[in-house]
């Protein structure tokens, strides 16, 4: 699957897009706690990439544990959740607003899948 330019261009909107909510999610309640969202979302990626990284086998070895890529996968998936649940823990405890907890989903999530699908569509491919 090749990537042009117009996959960079919608990317790059959406990720504004979320980067927007998430920012006006905190100016306009005036909390700024919402913005450690984007820190879950932007860490979230980092944990599968460095494990999978660490689980290749060597061109000589032929079996390899998935223990390393399956805990690679429940960090990333602890932090997409931690995004998600931040928020309504804060608004739960009444310290942002259910407005601001929406936004600040919504703006995350953006993000996330904002960076998954530039994984997905630059990724290069590996040559045997």
């Amino acid at each position: 699957m090749t990537a042009g330019l117009k996959t960079i261009i919608s990317l790059s909107f959406v990720l504004a897009i979320g980067f927007l909510l998430v920012i006006l999610s905190c100016a306009l309640f005036k909390q700024y706690l919402p913005l450690l969202v984007v820190a879950t979302y932007v860490l979230a990626p980092l944990p599968n990439w460095i494990c999978g990284k660490c689980a290749n086998p060597d061109d000589f070895v032929e079996s390899s544990g998935n223990a390393v890529v399956d805990f690679g996968r429940f960090c990333t998936g602890f932090l997409v959740l931690m995004g998600i649940a931040l928020p309504a823990v804060l608004a739960h405890s009444h310290i942002i607003t259910y407005p601001a907890m929406i936004m600040s989903i919504i703006g995350g999530l953006l993000i996330y899948g904002t960076i998954i699908s530039f994984a997905m569509f630059f990724q290069e491919e590996q040559e045997f």
